[in-house]
Parts: C-alpha cells; structure tokens; sequence
C-alpha cells in the first residue's frame, strides 16, 4: 500500500514541503497530494505591490508541478479530524469529499489580525492576501489627489506598504502609525534610513500610536486623535487558520500548533506543522516569527524528516536561524538589516539601490525556489525502506 501524504495549503512553505518530498521519495511508494483552493501560486511578499497597479507573473500550479508526481486537489479544506485522519474539502465546484491521511503536512497559514479593534473588519483594507490586495488596488485607482492613506502598523508589511504607496501614488498624502518608536528594531543606520526614505517620499509618521477603531474616513487613537484617512491599510500582524484550534492537537492560545525541532506535532507524531501555522522554537528558545524566512527552511525541515522517518534515514537536526530582515522601500530604495541567529539587529545594514536589488533577488528566488524545491538534493529518489505503508506509532514522536 502507497503511504498517504497531503499537504494542506500551497503557499511558499506547503508548496516547497510538497515538492521536496516528491523529490525524496519514490512515486510507487507514497501517494502525495496538495490541497490548496486557488490554482495559481500567490506571491505573498509581493502583496504590496499588487496593491499599487503591478502586474505579478501568473505562477500555475499545473506548470510547476508537472512531472513531479504531485496530485494537486483544489479544494477549500474545512475541517480535520486527526483522530481519524481525515480531511474534510469543499471542491471548486461545490462538491464535498474527505481525504484520508497517513501522514498529514499542515501549511494553512495566515491572515490578517484585526486585532480586535472595532471598525477594522467593516472599513479597513488588507494586504495578507490576493483578494484583499486587489480590493486595495481598486480603491486606490479611485482616490483623488490629495486624499489621505493611513497604513497602521510598523512592522515589515507596513513599511513596505506605506513607501510603496507613496512612491506609486505622490499626488497622495500617506501617512503612517506606529505603536512604538519607527523602526524600533532595526539598527542605528537602519533607522536612519528609514527615516530618510519616508520623508523623501513625503510620508508622515505618526509614533507611539495605539489606533483604538476605524471609521470610513478617519481612526481614532487612544489619547482622542484622530487622524484622517480615506483609505485604512490595517498593517499590524497576522492571525492563523482557525481550523487548527478545532481540532485535539496541541495548539497555542493564538491557535498555532505547537511542534518539535522536526516541524512534528508534539501531540500527533503524524502530523506536521510549517509555516505560519506552526509554533516552533528557534535559536535562543525564542519562537521563530512568522515569515518566509521561517517558513521555507522549516518545509525542509519537516520534508526531509518525513522522508528520513520513512526511509530509515538521518532525521535532519540542524536549528533553524534567521542572517537578516529585508525591507522593500518601493522600487529604488530598499533596507537589509543583518540580524543575530535569534533575530536581534547589530549594526551592518545594506541601504539604498543596493539593497533594493538584493531583496528583488530574493524574492525572485523565493518563487523560484517554490518551482524548484529540490535544488541541492541527491537527484535519485529513495524508495521507502521500512514496513512504512502507516506512519510511525506515537511512541516513535520522540526518535
């Protein structure tokens, strides 16, 4: 019997997971399916840009995984039972099915986080998906010079939105909020630069700020300001995929599932859990922030200790770390602060053109990488070794 495998989601860290198993094990053993709703992969960190009028390359899934054994089911997943071991999907078409797992990938991601702050959900626009950026990019079209935008959030989406925005759009007045000090955690030459960057373009910052609710035309703050905006890009972190907290995995209070130095549930040695969806401990025992840069290295993570449990190979112990942050400041300018394994700021920064093009490649190599997950591996698939048509009893989880 062919072992089940299915990755739940097709972003960077599902579709790179997806890939390099395939790459890892042979097709005659392992039946591997990704399950994702939309047919196209979407350029997260690319959001921004979309917002503004760029066109993004269509990335197909039928391309990027032709011949490589991957079965690609689009279908919205609505439920998991890992008891069971079974998906529960809505199909394009409105059908409805369950897929049965041995081994299950969770890759469901992140949304936006309203954050609970009233008139978020009702007036504000968001950047964490295609949908949501386009709704953006419609709106922007329509303003009229001189309206003000208000990106709330300071960390790296809502840098990256904000110079995007008033590079794109200068008729407009963009402004941005805060709720601590700009750039708090970048460095000395990287604050310096941001400041730089934002006043050229002509942005006004606002610091030190706790927007306490929306309106269609303004938001309020919590000592009584308000600060108008036609336009609200609500900025300020990202919230999982309910559908983990449903279920008896071990999960977090903010519904992350929470897994060992393999991407492994601590709960459900059958289950995995990568990208934003998982909680997992880096360098420093801090928890690894939500980001490709987390993400991608953790598919790997968890695909080559799937294949090694299933092959009798070396299960992978290498910790994941992070080298640096890099910010997009529209399309001439760009900041790439170096940071510690645990994800501290020193004080080498990459600024300017430079810096621009540096993180241009690697977000080009970010898509790419997606394409081709298996760049670095041995070109010869491993056949299943073990009696591994089920996977590994939970006694196992701690091998």
């Amino acid at each position: 019997m062919q072992h089940r495998i299915i990755v739940l989601g097709a972003g960077y860290t599902g579709a790179v997971a997806a890939g390099r198993l395939a790459k890892r094990l042979h097709r005659d053993d392992v039946a591997l399916t990704l399950v994702n709703a939309e047919p196209d992969f979407v350029e997260r960190v690319r959001m921004h840009q979309l917002a503004v009028g760029q066109d993004l390359r269509p990335r197909p899934f039928g391309e990027m995984l032709a011949g490589t054994g991957v079965e690609l089911r689009l279908a919205k997943v609505t439920g998991v039972d890992v008891d069971r071991r079974a998906v529960s999907v809505v199909d394009a078409d409105g059908g409805t099915g369950e897929l049965e797992y041995d081994t299950l990938v969770y890759a469901l991601g992140s949304g936006w986080n309203d954050q609970g702050v009233p008139g978020v959900a009702e007036h504000a626009h968001e950047i964490a998906s295609r949908p949501g950026a386009l709704r953006l990019r419609e709106r922007l079209a329509g303003l009229d010079a001189g309206q003000p935008v208000l990106v709330v959030g300071g960390g790296l989406t809502g840098l990256e939105a904000a110079t995007e925005i008033a590079e794109a759009r200068p008729d407009l007045a963009v402004s941005l909020a805060v709720r601590g000090g700009l750039g708090d955690r970048l460095s000395d030459k990287g604050r310096g630069h941001l400041r730089k960057v934002l006043g050229g373009l002509g942005v006004t910052v606002h610091e030190h700020v706790a927007v306490t609710g929306v309106e269609a035309d303004r938001v309020t703050t919590a000592d009584g300001e308000a600060i108008p905006a036609a336009v609200t890009v609500w900025a300020t972190g990202f919230a999982v995929h309910p559908i983990a907290r449903a279920t008896t995995l071990a999960t977090t209070d903010t519904g992350q599932i929470v897994v060992d130095a393999t991407m492994r549930s601590v709960s459900h040695p059958d289950v995995y859990a990568i990208g934003d969806a998982a909680m997992a401990m880096g360098p420093g025992d801090k928890p690894l922030r939500m980001s490709c840069a987390s993400g991608t290295p953790g598919a790997w993570q968890a695909a080559d200790a799937i294949a090694a449990r299933l092959t009798g190979g070396k299960i992978p112990t290498t910790s994941i770390r992070y080298f640096n942050q890099c910010i997009s400041l529209g399309r001439r300018e760009g900041l790439i602060q170096y940071v510690t394994a645990d994800d501290r700021a020193v004080n080498a920064a990459l600024t300017g053109r430079l810096a621009a093009l540096y993180k241009e490649l690697v977000c080009k190599g970010a898509a790419w990488g997606v394409a081709h997950p298996t760049l670095g591996l041995p070109s010869r698939r491993r056949r299943v070794l073990r009696e591994a048509a089920r996977p590994a009893p939970a006694a196992e989880a701690a091998a």
